[in-house]
């Protein structure tokens, strides 16, 4: 590692830990010619995964695309910038040890539609309407009839 002060390529590591996402290892080095003390980080090259659109079109993944979309299904919701990146940090973790290569968009919204609905109803619905693409509000009747019926007060059958 050269040095970013004096260009030496000679240095000594001082400490190693793990960062805050757990997916690189922060590194304090010292420089054995300035003597000047820098941050590393050193990350494991990930895979280079393609997500197959609905119109198969192939692009690379791109994580802020689903942060992108919780936000909007966020907006306005008791839901911290903590549990959209850890929502985020979920959904890419399971793509990088689950597929190689490919991975359909659909199944990537599944992932995040399942986190998602552990945290907030609200926020599901909003980004289910957009990702399974509502056309008229009997979709939206279809998408929340699960849930009335999972949270719905049991009710005693009258006897006759």
């Amino acid at each position: 590692m050269r040095c970013p002060f004096c260009r030496a390529d000679n240095d000594r590591v001082i400490d190693s830990r793990a960062s805050q996402d757990s997916f690189s290892i922060r590194r304090r080095r010292e420089c054995l010619g300035c003597k000047r003390r820098y941050t590393t980080y050193e990350r494991v090259e990930e895979l280079d995964i393609k997500i197959i659109k609905k119109d198969n079109v192939r692009e690379p993944f791109a994580p802020e695309k689903i942060k992108r979309g919780l936000a909007l299904a966020c907006w306005k919701r008791p839901i911290s910038e903590a549990q959209i990146e850890g929502i985020v940090a979920a959904v890419e973790s399971e793509i990088y040890s689950q597929y190689e290569g490919e991975v359909e968009s659909r199944l990537i919204g599944e992932m995040v539609m399942q986190h998602l609905h552990a945290i907030d109803q609200v926020a599901y619905v909003r980004f289910a309407s957009v990702y399974r693409e509502f056309k008229d509000v009997r979709d939206f009747v279809d998408e929340l009839q699960p849930m009335l019926k999972k949270y719905a007060p049991s009710v005693p059958k009258p006897s006759s």
